[in-house]
């Protein structure tokens, strides 16, 4: 490293004389060079035909990771565009006043030099000017993981917006977009309680989980409902490079939930817990429904063709749908109109898998308002995928799955106050409102956890009620993520409930639509040998 050198040549100063006012020669260079744009002290590349930033001469960890990236061919990329487009893009392809702090015209869009190609380290933390002179810790200059949609924000979203790539604008309209506001008061109100939840809920705390050690704009302000930042670019994406696919600090293309991006957070509470008064209620259980190794599971009930198709032809197939989550959650395509041409692009960072359509044909983050069918939804993913044959085929399997749970769920529990807590049978009616009625089995707070006990965590895990509410913290995907491990550990729980109390007076069989279900499950017929699938429980939140 060429600084070393420089402080190599310093020693040997002092070693041959002590004081001295001899001047210090470099044996090579400064490790950067004067700025071309000096008014704003933006140095860029110091080798423009190696890739190699003035920044990257010290920072040698990021430099070979950044070299790696999308950012560093951003100008090759902006050239093969062609000419058309090159002047209105040129500023979020180079080192600019885009996505730092600096003001217009800044760097390539002030002095059009080579130094300046590419999206560099400066174009996010801004001049590196004063810095590279004295390299103390006040002169730093940092970058924000904070994201605005403004052009003055000073973050990812001066780039990566618009109809081209829309990416910040969907990002806003989603459920990352912001701190969860009950998490953030329950941790303001009790933070030694409510601090592990702040590693799936807050950006800063997510980072700092993921071992993230880089620092940052926001890195030390207090959490509270005024600073608390959402799952941000940053948060999942590693502005510094990364092996994976899209700079993401986790793979996609893996089922092993440590590993999986998504499963860092969407697998918490899995199983039913005894000794909580939520016990029964899970918790973000989405990857590990997807893997078909949730619920309360009783391998004497479980019916196993069902868990063999749960297994082999459910989403977490990673040879039908290699990306897993991102597959169907982060679906990229574009927008035409015949008569206007282009629309917009969708980059899939609304986070809805089938979200509905508006006039544009453009999806929206709405998730309940249209029907779910190809012509008012986006089902693109299910059938590019390789999943489904078409889209119509997708809409088709879903719709047929959500009746069947909807069945299931109202022979376990119908909520007629709407309370979303089982009360006693006349109040509530089903399995459930029935057991609480005559016994005390259903009890997350004792141990251990009982057939009653699993049935409501299974209920709550993929369950939803005629009118399509989808209990409390649960998969919440309509059975959309594994249809059959959704289906079968309803049906297990209704059969196990039957054999126990079925021969109480106040007992009733199940209904003649339920028994149906009962006698043919979802989609395959037969009984094939399958081990009882692995149950994973990361925590009891």
């Amino acid at each position: 490293m060429r600084s070393c050198r420089i402080l190599v040549a310093v020693a040997a100063a002092f070693a041959l004389g002590g004081c001295t006012d001899e001047k210090l020669v470099y044996r090579d260079r400064p490790p950067f060079n004067p700025p071309r744009d000096s008014i704003n002290g933006f140095l860029g590349y110091f080798t423009v035909s190696e890739k190699q930033t003035s920044c990257g001469n010290c920072h040698v960890g990021h430099q070979r990771d950044w070299k790696t990236s999308a950012h560093a061919g951003a100008w090759a990329g902006l050239q093969s565009a062609g000419p058309a487009v090159q002047g209105f893009c040129v500023g979020c392809h180079t080192v600019s006043e885009r996505g730092n702090p600096a003001a217009a015209p800044a760097g390539y869009t002030r002095v059009a030099d080579s130094a300046y190609h590419d999206v560099q380290c400066e174009s996010c933390h801004g001049p590196g000017f004063e810095h590279a002179s004295v390299p103390d810790v006040g002169a730093k200059p940092i970058a924000r993981v904070a994201v605005e949609i403004s052009d003055t924000g000073g973050t990812c979203g001066d780039c990566h917006q618009g109809a081209h790539h829309p990416f910040v604008e969907e990002w806003a309209q989603s459920r990352h977009a912001e701190a969860q506001p009950e998490v953030i008061a329950n941790y303001a109100s009790n933070p030694t309680t409510y601090a592990s939840c702040l590693g799936c809920h807050e950006g800063r705390n997510v980072l700092k989980r993921f071992g993230v050690t880089a620092e940052y704009v926001e890195r030390n302000d207090p959490v509270n409902a005024n600073t608390a930042l959402g799952i941000t670019c940053a948060v999942c994406h590693d502005p510094h490079g990364s092996p994976n696919t899209a700079q993401l600090r986790f793979p996609l293309e893996t089922a092993d939930p440590q590993q999986n991006l998504c499963m860092q957070c969407h697998i918490r509470r899995t199983v039913p817990a005894s000794g909580s008064s939520r016990g029964n209620t899970p918790h973000a259980p989405q990857g590990a429904v997807l893997l078909g190794e949730a619920g309360y599971q009783n391998p004497a009930y479980l019916d196993t063709a069902l868990l063999n198709a749960a297994s082999s032809m459910s989403h977490a197939s990673l040879t039908r749908n290699p990306k897993l989550c991102a597959g169907c959650h982060v679906f990229r395509f574009d927008v035409s109109d015949p008569a206007q041409g282009f629309v917009q692009t969708v980059t899939g960072h609304l986070f809805r898998p089938i979200p509905c359509y508006d006039a544009n044909g453009v999806p929206t983050d709405t998730i309940r308002n249209c029907a779910y069918t190809p012509t008012a939804r986006s089902f693109k993913p299910c059938a590019a995928s390789g999943c489904h044959a078409s889209e119509n085929d997708a809409a088709n399997f879903l719709a047929v799955s959500r009746t069947r749970l909807q069945q299931l769920s109202r022979q376990l529990w119908v909520d007629a106050d709407g309370d979303r807590t089982i009360d006693a049978f006349p109040a509530d009616s089903g399995y459930l409102a029935k057991i609480k009625a005559n016994t005390t089995d259903l009890n997350p707070t004792a141990a251990p956890v009982t057939a009653a006990d699993g049935a409501e965590f299974n209920l709550r895990l993929v369950g939803e009620d005629a009118a399509g509410f989808l209990y409390d913290n649960g998969d919440k995907s309509h059975g959309v993520h594994n249809p059959f491990i959704a289906e079968a550990l309803l049906r297990a729980s209704i059969q196990e409930l039957n054999d126990l109390y079925g021969s109480q007076p106040w007992w009733t069989p199940p209904s003649p639509e339920v028994q149906k279900i009962l006698d043919g499950p979802l989609g395959v017929t037969g009984r094939v040998p399958f081990p009882r699938a692995v149950v994973r429980q990361t925590s009891l939140r």
